[in-house]
């Protein structure tokens, strides 16, 4: 009797969870620091599994709590590595609320979302991020609703390091792994990952050979803006409106250069949304769009507490909770 595959054996499983789980375990060493300096937390769905076999301290935690529950940790205890892994589902649609709120207040912690554009551990239902006319077992005449644009999303909650990476390309991912761990404050990072049961190919188009080239722009800081066959197209503005040209007609002077501090042009490169190989349609950009200088929450807190302790014996409790208004009665 032959021997069952695993995921990883069989053809299209050799991504997905699996690889991003090996880039993780292969980047961790590379950090400089002891297993129980590093915690990963996840929430629900088909990601959260991931804390079980990374050989650290971590949490299951529950559906959509996992930013709750590592803002109060990282609060507690500054001097953890601290590592959210989530779903689009998790982390988008119970878990909206507490993402919006960690990216705000730039906790120094690292966010992997993992976006495959459906529900897969409640077996297939589509997500806050599935495609509008998405067929799933809970729309099976087409979803009706419009996606997030996740990124989007953490740059209008004032996200200070905003990147994305995908299942497909480990070196990159394990490039952008490393940035987001350096980055002090939030990071958020979003990986394409293949549901290869219930969403099966909803990435292809960035990732097989014959429509990589044509579909992805990896943007380096400094760097223009090309992609194609051998670098043979750009993007230049027209104003605030991203163009693609034929470098045969252009030159380098012309293309729109990367600056990771800008992010009037970040907010455009996460709307690159054009999913399509027809001519003139821009592509998906991978890599890190933004990222900003700014204090972190934990920071901050214990700073203060510092400062409330230094004061001990100075206070008047009953000045405290009279408060500045008073009446006389």
């Amino acid at each position: 009797m032959s021997r069952i595959k695993s995921p990883l054996e069989r053809g299209r499983g050799v991504y997905g969870d699996y690889s991003i789980l090996k880039q993780v375990q292969t980047v961790m060493p590379e950090l400089g620091l002891k297993r129980e300096e590093i915690v990963f937390i996840s929430g629900i769905g088909c990601s959260s599994r991931f804390p079980y076999y990374m050989e650290t301290f971590g949490m299951h935690s529950i559906h959509g709590r996992a930013t709750a529950i590592a803002s109060g940790l990282k609060a507690t205890r500054p001097e953890l590595s601290v590592w959210i892994v989530t779903g689009d589902g998790d982390a988008l649609s119970i878990g909206g609320n507490h993402l919006i709120h960690l990216l705000r207040r730039n906790f120094d912690v690292n966010v992997l979302m993992f976006n495959n554009e459906i529900y897969g551990l409640t077996k297939g239902q589509y997500s806050p991020t599935s495609p509008l006319g998405k067929v799933a077992k809970s729309t099976p005449m087409g979803s009706v609703d419009h996606p997030f644009n996740p990124l989007a999303l953490c740059l209008g909650a004032d996200s200070t390091f905003v990147a994305r990476a995908m299942d497909r390309d480990p070196v990159h991912l394990r490039e952008v792994l490393k940035r987001a761990n350096a980055h002090k404050g939030t990071s958020m990072v979003e990986i394409y990952q293949n549901c290869n049961v219930f969403n099966d190919g909803a990435f292809e188009v960035f990732t097989e050979k014959g429509t990589k080239k044509l579909n992805t722009l990896f943007v380096e800081q400094g760097k223009p803006l090309l992609f194609g066959e051998n670098g043979n197209k750009g993007i230049k503005l027209d104003g605030f409106k991203p163009v693609v040209i034929d470098m045969a007609d252009a030159s380098a002077n012309d293309l729109w250069i990367h600056d990771e501090k800008d992010q009037v042009k970040a907010n455009i490169l996460v709307r690159f949304f054009d999913n399509a190989t027809t001519e003139g349609a821009l592509p998906r950009p991978f890599g890190v769009f933004y990222q900003e200088d700014r204090f972190s929450y934990e920071k901050a807190f214990n700073m203060q507490i510092q400062e409330a302790i230094a004061q001990k014996g100075k206070g008047d409790l009953d000045s405290l909770i009279r408060g500045k208004n008073t009446w006389t009665i």
